[in-house]
Formats: C-alpha cells, structure tokens, sequence
C-alpha cells in the first residue's frame, strides 16, 4: 500500500512539471495586462542561440530527495535498513530531481538592437535564432526585466 501511494505522489510531481506553461515573445502573464509600457524601435544587430535555464528555486532536487527518502526507507526489514535506504534513496532522488528540473531549458535567442535613438541594447527570450535576421526592424517593448523584441509590422 504504501508502494501505491509513493508512486502516485511520484506521478503527480513529474505531471506537475511537465505542465508548467511555456513563455513566448506573444504571451503575457495575468501581471502584465493593462499597464502602459514603453515602446522602442529598431533594427537587430545580431542573432545568437542561448538556452534559458529555469528559476534556480532547487524544487527538483527537494522534491527528489523527499520522495527518494520516502521510498529508499521502505528497503528493509530493520531500523538500520530502512535508514540506510532513506539516505540513499534520498540522495539519488536529489540527483534525479536535481537533473529533472535542469532538464526544462528552453531555447532562447539573445538580440542585440540598435535602438532609433542609437542605443544598444540585448534582450534574451525565448525563441529561434530563425526568428529575427540582423537588419530586421523591430519592436521593442517593456523595460526592467521584461522587455520583449517582435518584429516591426508597420
């Protein structure tokens, strides 16, 4: 029985993460409606491919060391068993869920604009290096960690 409820516990977890929703230069978070912000123009200087690491929050290597303690302590049939299988179980659960959470990277693109009013600056976000070409004019909107560039449609 307590086999089942791990495992359920385990697949929750794994579910819950695989859900958390993608960011894009088109989406917007509930925070970021209906607030002015500022707009810039420009053309892209230059174009590289970066991987964007999630929020180092070390969820997966908690959460991993919890259901890997709670598992490895089911080894055994004595105290010195199951402690033993605990401390391994937590540390491989660690591992594993230290691995996970660095396994959510999402490929981004660094741009590097010149703005209209000859500033430069480098905004990374997700996407493709395909999606902008230097010389392409865009937009440039936000400010103080989140700026988004789009193509210019004008």
């Amino acid at each position: 029985m307590k086999t089942i409820a791990l495992v359920s516990v385990a697949s929750v977890a794994l579910f819950a993460a695989a859900c958390t929703p993608s960011q894009t230069p088109g989406s917007f978070g509930s925070s970021e409606t209906m607030r002015a912000q500022p707009v810039s123009f420009g053309e892209v200087v230059s174009v590289r491919a970066v991987d964007i690491r999630p929020g180092q929050t070390r969820v997966g290597t908690t959460t991993g060391a919890i259901l890997g303690g709670l598992a490895g302590s089911q080894i055994g049939s004595g105290t010195a068993a199951n402690t033993a299988g605990a401390v391994a179980g937590g540390v491989a659960g660690a591992a594993v869920g230290s691995a996970m959470q660095g396994s959510q990277n999402t490929s981004g693109v660094e741009l590097v604009v010149e703005l209209d009013n000859n500033q430069t600056i480098a905004v990374v976000q997700p996407g493709d290096v395909r999606d902008f070409r230097p010389g392409d004019r865009v937009r440039v909107t936000g400010a103080h960690g989140n700026t988004r560039v789009v193509r210019d449609s004008r």
